[in-house]
């Protein structure tokens, strides 16, 4: 049986990215008006390492190489977007942002709400209790977080391509030709967004941390951290269950709070930002005749 590949992608600085099973795709609003589009192969780690589409293990490497594509997509798009000569990112530049991007998010949204639960914990009862305030002190902070960034003018410009790449999404997923006119009247809010992805990550993480007992603080932050992969894992089983079920109404019930996130990493966009969408689509579209035949597994975080 042929599994249908589920398209994706990002904004980026004044373009989107898409990415299909073999190729990606940038497509950039340069200062004179033109899109600039090109395209590269994707890194063949899956054919190399099956392993990595297992259930619950493919979710830690999708979130891993989304980030990698993602830094670099973003370099790419500014250097483009500037008309700046570009200069490709080296592998440890790639690794050392990653790190501090990581290290900023582990100390906002894991460090810090873990200690606040930790030395008030004589105030909330028992553990699960605990990690409830722990999971709402997450999501507040990134609720926070995404509000104040999203008044940044050039954040708000990238949150209104994130409203073309969806919109651009649900018109080929609706199986309607590709056009502006097509492209306008659909929601910018799709299920299978990444802003979607991290609030079901708060959420699962919820469930899994009560697991883990009570301890000191250096135990409640490094074991959290060692189950992250398992977060990750069952976050991303929930979000390819919901996209594939998304009709159903219960699903919609619980896929709803993902949804009312995007309205605060989503923007209406215009016609010239849905004409870069549909750019980006459109030319990861075209090698889909030469894997018609092949058994696509992955799925790939939308936005």
């Amino acid at each position: 049986m042929v599994n249908k590949f589920q398209y994706g992608g990002m904004a980026v600085l004044e373009g989107v990215m898409m990415r299909g099973p073999e190729q990606t795709a940038l497509a950039v609003r340069k200062s004179d008006g033109t899109i600039h589009l090109e395209k590269e192969e994707n890194t063949p780690l899956l054919k190399r390492y099956p392993f990595l589409k297992w259930p619950f293990i493919r979710g830690t490497y999708v979130l891993i190489e989304s980030m990698v594509v993602g830094i670099r997509m973003l370099n790419a798009s500014a250097n483009i977007a500037l008309e700046e000569e570009e200069e490709e990112l080296s592998s440890w530049e790639i690794v050392i942002t990653m790190a501090v991007s990581l290290g900023l998010a582990i100390l906002l949204f894991m460090v810090l709400p873990t200690a606040i639960v930790h030395y008030t914990q004589h105030h909330l009862g028992g553990v699960v209790l605990q990690n409830i305030v722990e999971g709402l002190l997450r999501i507040t902070f990134f609720l926070i977080y995404v509000y104040f960034i999203s008044k940044m003018p050039d954040i708000c410009r990238v949150f209104m391509y994130h409203g073309a790449e969806h919109k651009t999404i649900h018109t080929y997923e609706n199986g309607e030709e590709l056009t502006i006119e097509n492209a306008r009247k659909y929601s910018t809010l799709h299920p299978r967004c990444g802003t979607a992805f991290l609030l079901i990550v708060m959420v699962v993480s919820i469930l899994v941390f009560v697991m883990l007992g009570e301890g000191n603080l250096f135990y409640r932050i490094w074991s959290r951290l060692a189950v992250l992969p398992v977060v990750a894992g069952f976050s991303y089983e929930f979000l390819k269950f919901s996209s594939k079920y998304y009709g159903n109404h219960w699903l919609k019930f619980m896929v709803a709070p993902g949804l009312w996130l995007q309205n605060l990493t989503t923007r209406q966009p215009d016609d010239k930002q849905l004409e870069v969408a549909i750019t980006a689509l459109k030319a990861v579209l075209q090698e889909k005749e030469n894997i018609s035949s092949q058994n696509i597994e992955e799925l790939i975080v939308s936005g």
